[in-house]
């Protein structure tokens, strides 16, 4: 009579969350796929073309989501841990401020942001130290890429200031 108890509770349900991403893997595999039966090829003696890679990851994507489908109708999955929302919007907020942010302010000044609010979702709770060090730090890399390796990097306000 136990024996009932504990195979009903151990029991688990279909995964939906994986038959998700199954179905996102199978959509990336199709887009792949099409896209790699659009490519123009040269005329070639090889079988082995442009296509080729493309065609191969895409039967790997498709086959991944198979094996993903098929796990998660068998709810082989292990339990995974609770969500914490706020790091994911901290994170969210400095990738959006970075790209609203680096025409008008710059590299240097858009990046510390996203350092800040990026440190500030990893649990880094001080932003009036993260925020100058980012800033410094993105300033040297500016710096690096721009002036060392002669590479196009949006300046701003505090790398006119300097340069």
């Amino acid at each position: 009579m136990s024996e009932d108890n504990t195979s009903s509770a151990t029991e688990r349900r279909p995964d939906w969350a994986a038959f998700i991403i199954a179905v996102f893997l199978f959509a990336v595999a199709g887009v792949m796929a099409w896209d790699a039966l659009h490519l123009k090829t040269i005329a070639q003696y090889d079988r082995i073309g442009p296509a080729t890679a493309p065609q191969m990851v895409a039967f790997g994507l498709f086959c991944l989501g198979i094996w993903t489908a098929f796990e998660a109708w068998r709810g082989d999955f292990p339990e995974r841990d609770r969500q914490e929302v706020a790091p994911v919007i901290w994170i969210v907020a400095g990738l959006a401020g970075q790209m609203l942010l680096l025409r008008v302010a710059g590299f240097s000044i858009a990046t510390g942001i996203l350092f800040a609010l990026t440190a500030r979702g990893f649990g880094k709770r001080k932003l009036w130290i993260s925020l100058p060090f980012g800033i410094v730090l993105s300033f040297v890399v500016w710096a690096i890429f721009s002036q060392l390796l002669q590479l196009t990097l949006p300046p701003g306000p505090l790398e006119h200031l300097f340069f």
